[in-house]
């Protein structure tokens, strides 16, 4: 590959379990070899590449044996801490083959919910491309338990990739790509090319699940559909077969491919990313919802259209918005407490709660 074939100059790479552990959950060696191979080629010739891996806990499996007794968190939190270790240890070696250096980075969904350790990460990263080095990139599963977790790590590299607006995102699972299931088993069409205007698109997907992961399909659907909103073009895949990442570098049609839209200005892309972790939430009147929502004009949320406040938030905070009937419209950062939103709730002639620039709406 020379360095005008690769069609994007940085990407983000989500590595589901399936694809580099067999079915026993030991980790497959030579698929490990083929994509860090392929990475290593890619930085060669200018790419960066921030891989999102799983496997820690599939790794796990093969490392220590629990009973079936065994409480599930602290089931997850002894084999993702076992198997981390050797996934990582596994990278950097096969990394090293190739002159290239890995490091380690492991989050939790609350460290995506403070603007400036946002900020903090993404310098991270920034950094580590800099010097070359391919961040491999894990939740923090030892700590990530309920609400703190993510729901996969599809969501997980969906905010990575948005943090560091890359070109492309390709979610390597262990099928082929998206199919039209509505012709009955035998007849599943593989999907080439996905029109995210259609709002219907969800009838052709079957959502099941991953043996040992925790997403499905419909979870990279909606994870793919929400970065081609961001101008990032992503793919699905399936990660097993040979030489993917080269061939989707190279603009080759495999898989399933979701086309770049309009981009999105960054800390709205930010806040896109959200639900679940805000403090509290606002309901608008129909007013306000309709102001909010018009793609004619940019607003902001104003106290007059403020209906009731939810929770307790303070400045800086991010808060959903909601409409009359409990609809979550979208988010946005506090611009001052859920105490003073009270007290000025209906009110005309005072500063938004919530700017435009620092508000996203749901479309």
């Amino acid at each position: 590959m020379s360095a005008e074939q690769s069609m994007y100059r940085s990407i983000a790479v989500k590595v589901g379990t399936n694809v580099i552990t067999n079915s026993r959950g030991e980790l497959d060696l030579e698929i490990l070899r083929s994509l860090t191979t392929q990475i290593a080629e890619l930085k060669k010739h200018g790419t960066d590449v921030l891989l999102v891996s799983s496997g820690a806990v599939g790794a796990g499996r093969s490392i220590i044996s629990l009973p079936m007794s065994y409480p599930p968190v602290a089931r997850r939190q002894v084999l993702s801490s076992t198997g981390q270790i050797k996934l990582i240890n596994t990278y950097a070696e096969l990394f090293a083959l190739h002159g290239v250096t890995a490091a380690q980075i492991l989050v939790t969904k609350s460290d995506f919910r403070d603007r400036q350790h946002y900020l903090n990460m993404r310098t991270c990263f920034s950094s580590l491309l800099a010097e070359k080095v391919v961040p491999v990139i894990n939740e923090n599963d030892t700590v990530s338990v309920s609400e703190l977790m993510f729901t996969d790590n599809d969501e997980l590299s969906g905010l990575v990739a948005s943090m560091m607006h890359v070109d492309a995102h390709i979610i390597l699972s262990h099928v082929d790509g998206l199919f039209d299931m509505t012709g009955g088993p035998g007849n599943e069409k593989l999907i080439g090319e996905v029109d995210t205007s259609d709002k219907e698109f969800e009838r052709y997907i079957m959502p099941n699940k991953s043996e040992f992961g925790r997403g499905g399909m419909l979870t990279k659907y909606h994870i793919a559909s929400k970065l081609s909103g961001f101008g990032i073009t992503v793919h699905i895949a399936n990660g097993r077969t040979p030489g993917i990442l080269t061939a989707i570098a190279e603009g080759r049609p495999v898989g399933t491919k979701f086309p770049p839209r309009k981009p999105t200005h960054e800390r709205k892309q930010w806040l896109a990313h959200s639900e679940g972790m805000e403090k509290g939430a606002v309901t608008v009147n129909k007013g306000a919802e309709t102001a909010l929502c018009s793609p004619l004009k940019a607003n902001s949320l104003l106290p007059v259209g403020i209906e009731s406040v939810h929770g307790a938030f303070y400045k800086g905070d991010i808060i959903k918005i909601c409409n009359e009937k409990g609809d979550g419209i979208g988010y946005g950062m506090a611009r001052y407490s859920s105490e003073k939103t009270k007290e000025l709730i209906g009110k005309k002639g005072h500063k938004p709660l919530i700017h435009y620039d620092y508000l996203y709406i749901n479309t």
